[in-house]
């Protein structure tokens, strides 16, 4: 632990790097009294320092006369860990990232290479103890004594039977101001050549012990904690409810718009941190008495783990519940009159918190390991770290300017050029320029078409809404494999549709409506009762829905996906997955026992200076929510059986690690929404309501649990007291509740033509209409009769998603290693379920961006991507939702227009109107008797 005291920064080094204390400093004191690059590594050479700043990326500083507290910490370590200890940390890292797809190959083969090399240095320390640590320059020391770095002390001397070591500055390695030039960093360092062997060896496992072998992660954290700092403060609480309620009124206000906006949590950064600046300034300073608790209100400067945890508790309202689209679905489509403010409250509480409760279960296996990296979070760190953090000035490739400056920047650029595309000159948004060659072709729509059609277009946007800014955040392959992915089941579609295969060829090729036999929008109303419930009469009379070609391909890989990733990643992650069960079952034997033992990397040893959270907190939270679950049913006519409901929980405990386990590692996810709603469909047939309430608990229990472990991660690596995060957590999940679902009554009855596939301001509900649609086939229809009658091939999708697990098995196992590296199935077939109504024009731009920053700067500039890549996307990302909110309301919700050419031509023609027409056969006259699918009469 390092501390400053009159002058002087002690630094104690323990026996072991799984110690706390080894990770601990004490920031204010590093803060206030750098140290220049002449008074650290005092037992490395001018040289060694160059190879250690060049390795993490500190070489680009225009300054060495205050080195940052990181510099200062790794080279403290590198001087105080041994030769045997680092060997063995490069050995257990071999084995645990050898398939790791989120590490550089180069660093792993430097591993591999460095416990190999058996050059002279290796003979040095092949016979020495592993207590005994002896430094390149010669120094001998033991582990366990204290070195103190004194600047005020001119010799060495023994005080208590522990060495002082003077520290001298190097001049000639120390910059002094900015104009100044020395002998560092004049030639081009190849790290990944062993050059130095003692240093490079103790210098990676530095890395990998105190900080992280994911460059990623190291260019959002630090490889130290202070537990002293504030965090849990009442300015947190001020500031988080205030945006807490304002995202949830904005988040859930566009949520049905396609494509939509969110108040970004980079926008919500940006505004905590002036937020919190504010009550620093205005709190007094002086603590409330409470009980026997004592409430400091103006605890210091507003602090970055202040900002993470408002940033983790204003998390929770970035995205909407999935029930809304249930109460939207029962009270617009169904028209259920019952669905009053009891029902919703119940119903949205019973699912958020039963999400919350599962996170208990998955923090051993989602949280804690170093491979579950989440690496679509990471830039919710960086930018925090940009804001509250103090900089060094530094040289990147030519770049000068700081993370701040070029976040506002950005986000001011994206802010302008939001409004040309999305209302200016509205054709570069959704860039259907090949349609406009021949609007009226229909085929020609179909083929590249941006709205209906397939989005076969090799510049399909200049809009970075449409385009995302995933290609800044998620690993390339992922990216690549994705896209590969949807190419593949473009083809599928194509061939389906051209082939007329079970009569697609009558519904437009793309759209995610439900359509009759005669190609009109299928009413359920005019197959249901009173209740909602399946009415065979009406049913006989009206016939069966049927699907388009897009939404056909998509519920295939969906049945095909889900026995094929449990079988995939029980058959390749099969040790993680075992470990992660046990552990879960050992933790619940044994519930007094620490949930971080077994975890010795950085984050984990420094998470267990806080207390954690107990395991019948949680389990509270559970009963808690099933009791919401069971009175929705019992008191509403939800025309569901509580047994449902217990179903709903044990099937997510089948597939929680399964599908956790992806996600944590690429930051892809699917949820279990189409398997949760066949089985019921088979086990409650003709009652869609039943299907719909189901579901949501079966998707949103899995898929509020990811959400709630994203949030753990990013306080696991920020440092953030656990039991802070849970009852801010708590408070949010329920302020966004009643929040959104008064926005959300609003919306039903307040929007003009609220839902219409043709909505000017694109309120279509996409999410709500495909929810809808599921509930008919699959709920008033039923399993038996799809499977049976209309598309029977969609059963064997699952033997399919079976075979095919066990041939991806093979090839993971047997196929040569830099094939099969990269190698994530389950993503290349997710792919197929990404139509209707997305097509490839939602695609192919992010493609672009994910090769340029994810795949060339990442490998080639590395420091670069590490300081400004995350930035770039967050500044992107809150320049268009703060602008998203200030248009809508500004020329929008009033229509006011701009009527020119630039405007109206992506709208014109066919691709426009395959959302809901536009079929290649019209059933009228093209089809026997004037209407498709199975005869009248014969209806399955």
């Amino acid at each position: 632990m390092s501390e400053k005291t009159q002058g002087q920064i002690n630094v104690t080094s323990i026996a072991s790097h799984t110690n706390i204390e080894n990770h601990e400093v004490d920031l204010a004191a590093l803060n206030s009294n750098p140290l220049s690059i002449g008074e650290v590594g005092t037992t490395l050479t001018n040289a060694q320092k160059d190879i250690v700043l060049h390795r993490l990326h500190f070489d680009v500083l225009n300054s060495f006369e205050k080195l940052p507290p990181q510099v200062t910490f790794i080279f403290e370590k590198i001087e105080e860990i041994s030769i045997p200890e680092s060997i063995e940390i490069l050995k257990k890292a071999i084995k645990e990232h050898e398939n790791d797809v989120n590490i550089i190959d180069d660093d792993l083969n430097l591993w591999k290479a460095l416990v190999a090399y058996h050059g002279p240095e290796r003979e040095d320390y092949d016979d020495i103890d592993a207590t005994t640590v002896e430094q390149s320059s010669g120094i001998t020391k033991k582990l366990g004594s204290v070195f103190h770095i004194n600047k005020k002390q001119e010799s060495t001397k023994e005080k208590s039977g522990q060495f002082v070591h003077t520290v001298k500055p190097v001049s000639s390695n120390d910059k002094s101001s900015d104009d100044e030039t020395n002998d560092i960093h004049e030639h081009k360092i190849d790290y990944y050549k062993i050059t130095d062997w003692s240093l490079q060896v103790r210098l990676e496992a530095v890395i990998i012990a105190y900080w992280s072998p994911y460059p990623q992660v190291r260019a959002v954290t630090d490889p130290f904690d202070d537990p002293t700092i504030p965090v849990e403060t009442i300015r947190v609480y001020l500031i988080s409810l205030v945006w807490v309620g304002l995202g949830a009124v904005i988040n859930q206000f566009f949520s049905e718009r396609f494509p939509s906006i969110t108040l970004g949590m980079s926008v919500v950064q940006v505004f905590l941190y002036p937020s919190g600046k504010f009550l620093e300034w205005l709190l007094p300073k002086k603590k409330l008495k409470l009980w026997k608790f004592s409430i400091d209100l103006n605890p210091g400067p507003y602090n970055y783990k202040e900002q993470m945890l408002a940033t983790i508790t204003c998390g929770v309202s970035s995205g909407t519940s999935y029930v809304s689209t249930n109460i939207l679905m029962q009270k617009l489509f169904y028209g259920n009159t019952w669905v009053d403010w009891g029902y919703q409250i119940l119903l949205t509480l019973s699912t958020q918190y039963m999400g919350f409760a599962l996170c208990g279960i998955l923090r051993r296996f989602a949280v804690y390991p170093v491979k579950a990296m989440w690496p679509q979070f990471l830039p919710t760190l960086k930018l925090n770290k940009a804001l509250l953090t103090p900089e060094k000035k530094q040289t990147i490739n030519g770049w000068k300017i700081s993370g701040y400056n070029l976040f506002f920047i950005t986000s001011a650029i994206s802010f302008v050029y939001f409004w040309v595309p999305n209302y200016l000159f509205a054709a570069l948004s959704q860039f259907n320029w090949m349609t406009w060659i021949a609007p009226e072709n229909k085929n020609l729509a179909i083929a590249t078409g941006s709205f209906g059609g397939l989005g076969v277009n090799p510049i399909p946007s200049f809009d970075f809404n449409i385009i995302g800014t995933a290609g800044f955040y998620y690993p390339f392959y992922s990216t690549l494999i994705n896209y590969i992915g949807m190419l593949v089941s473009l083809l599928v579609v194509v061939a389906v549709y051209f082939s007329n295969m079970y009569w697609t060829s009558y519904i437009p090729i793309n759209s995610n409506y439900l359509y009759t036999n005669k190609g009109e929008r299928y009413k359920v109303s005019a197959v249901v009762n009173e209740q909602s419930l399946f009415d065979q009469a009406k049913y006989d009379e009206y016939g069966p829905p049927f699907y388009s070609a897009g939404n056909l391909v998509n519920y295939g890989s969906f049945f095909a996906i889900y026995p094929f990733h449990f079988v995939y990643e029980v058959g390749t992650n099969f040790t993680t997955m075992y470990d992660g069960f046990k552990s879960l079952f050992e933790g619940l034997r044994n519930w007094k026992k620490s949930s971080y033992e077994g975890f010795d990397d950085p984050h984990s040893t420094m998470m267990r200076a806080y207390k954690e959270i107990p395991e019948w907190w949680y389990l509270a939270i559970l009963v808690f929510s099933l009791v919401c679950a069971i009175l929705c049913v019992k008191v509403y006519p939800a025309e569901t059986p509580v047994w449902g409901i217990f179903f709903a929980l044990a099937i997510n405990f089948v597939f929680l690690i399964p599908l956790t386990s992806i996600a944590a590692r690429t930051g892809f996810s699917f949820g279990l929404n189409v398997l949760v709603e066949l089985i019921v469909g088979y086990a409650i047939p003709g009652n869609g309501l039943a299907l719909a309430f189901i579901k949501a608990l079966g998707y949103n229990i899995d898929g509020q649990a990811n959400n709630f472990i994203n949030d753990l991660k990013q306080g696991h690596y920020a440092k953030i007291p656990p039991r802070s995060m849970f009852r801010t957590q708590i408070l949010s999940v329920l302020v966004t509740a009643f929040i959104q679902l008064g926005i959300l009554n609003y919306q039903i009855t307040g929007i003009k033509d609220y839902c219409d596939p043709l909505n000017k301001q694109k309120f279509i509900c996409a999410g709500t209409t495909t929810f809808f649609n599921a509930s008919v086939l699959w709920g008033v229809i039923g399993p038996k009769r799809v499977f049976d009658g209309l598309y029977p091939v969609l059963k064997y999708c699952f033997l399919i998603g079976f075979l095919a697990g066990l041939l991806c098995i093979a090839i993971k196992k047997y196929a040569p290693r830099k094939w099969t590296k990269y190698f994530e199935p389950a993503i290349f077939l997710a792919a197929f379920f990404s139509w209707a109504p997305g097509n490839l024009s939602y695609s192919t731009g992010g493609l672009y961006l994910g090769y340029a920053f994810m795949h060339h700067v990442r490998r080639k500039y590395e420091a670069w991507f590490g300081r400004y890549s995350y930035l770039l996307g967050s500044g992107i990302d809150s320049g268009i939702s703060f602008a998203a909110i200030i248009m809508f309301f500004a020329v929008q919700y009033k229509e006011v227009d701009i009527d020119w050419w630039g405007n109206n031509v992506p709208f014109e023609g066919w691709d426009y109107a395959l959302r809901v027409k536009g079929a290649r056969y019209n059933a009228t006259l093209h089809a026997p008797d004037g209407y498709f699918g199975p005869r009248i009469g014969h209806y399955p």
